[in-house]
């Protein structure tokens, strides 16, 4: 008689060789490190486990954690957050020397799957690493989108949108308020017209921001463990980015496009009352710098 194994037998025997195969490369990569590698000037550093660091000691509150050890450590210290070694300053004085003294050293951005899958590959000038190109369109973002005088030229924006909010609230004199509500909603009104010229209210707009908000922030394992990145697709995660790039394109695909076709129509150039794509539209269109934005690149300014 020939005996089958049940699912819940494959699936612990399964997870028991994965657990198993890990530990060993780890040990493998420990013992090579340790004979390929001089040693290296560090800051102190707490007691570290295998594989996951000082991951243990983070909890569910990781900035008071990290302020606890920090004052066992010192202002500078190293912690491991699985695979990934991660300097943590905890005074303004060190802060100051990594932000200013040594801003170059500490200029780059870390590789980060949601970053790929949501900002278009590093088109943004967020999580787009240091280098020529995040330093033009950082030059193109200051001297075009956050001028003094153009922020200026949005005070009538900000004026009637807080004005709106106010009559609403007279307008609900001797009943209940939602003030949150209220303000969430302000603070979409404002961002879509200055940014994209008109609200969408029709299109959920906020809630796709809320869920980039979410899954930015999410634990996505491949960051900390390459090894074990095939878990963000067997939890979802990636396949939750994944979607939600798909809309967040779609609907600013919509924008420029829209713009674009009025912009057909009243044959006009755009000026200090224009909004953010507009104005992207014109550098687009002039390209005095010699710097090229293409659509892509267009849609992750504006993203962020």
């Amino acid at each position: 008689m020939m005996i089958f194994p049940t699912v819940e037998t494959f699936v612990v025997s399964l997870f028991s060789f994965i657990i198993s195969i890990t530990l060993l490369l780890y040990g493998f990569r420990h013992i090579f490190s340790l004979h390929s590698n001089t040693k290296k000037i560090l800051p102190p550093s707490p007691p570290k486990l295998p594989i996951i660091g000082n991951l243990h000691q983070l909890g569910s509150s990781p900035h008071r954690s990290l302020q606890t050890i920090s004052q066992k450590y010192g202002p500078l210290m190293l912690v491991h957050l699985g695979n990934v070694p991660t300097l943590v300053a905890s005074s303004a004085e060190t802060a100051q020397e990594i932000m200013k003294t040594h801003d170059i050293s500490f200029s780059d951005r870390p590789i980060l799957t949601m970053a790929t899958i949501l900002f278009y590959g590093y088109k943004d000038i967020i999580f787009s690493p240091y280098g020529e190109y995040w330093r033009q369109l950082k030059s193109i973002v200051v001297i075009h989108l956050l001028s003094n005088t153009r922020v200026k030229s949005f005070s009538n924006v900000r004026e009637k949108e807080i004005s709106h909010m106010i009559s609403v609230i007279g307008e609900s004199c001797g009943s209940l308020v939602d003030l949150s509500a209220l303000f969430d909603s302000l603070t979409n009104n404002i961002i879509c017209r200055v940014a994209l010229g008109r609200t969408y209210p029709g299109l959920n707009f906020k809630y796709l921001l809320t869920d980039l908000v979410n899954i930015v922030g999410s634990l996505c394992v491949g960051d900390y463990f390459p090894w074990l990145s095939f878990f963000d697709r067997l939890s979802g995660l990636k396949g939750r980015a994944e979607n939600l790039a798909k809309k967040l394109d779609d609907f600013f695909q919509g924008v420029v496009e829209e713009h674009q076709n009025k912009r057909i129509r009243e044959n006009s150039e755009s000026d200090q009352s224009s909004d953010l794509v507009d104005i992207l539209l014109d550098v687009q269109k002039d390209n005095a710098t010699g710097f090229i934005i293409d659509t892509t690149t267009l849609k992750a300014v504006i993203l962020v």
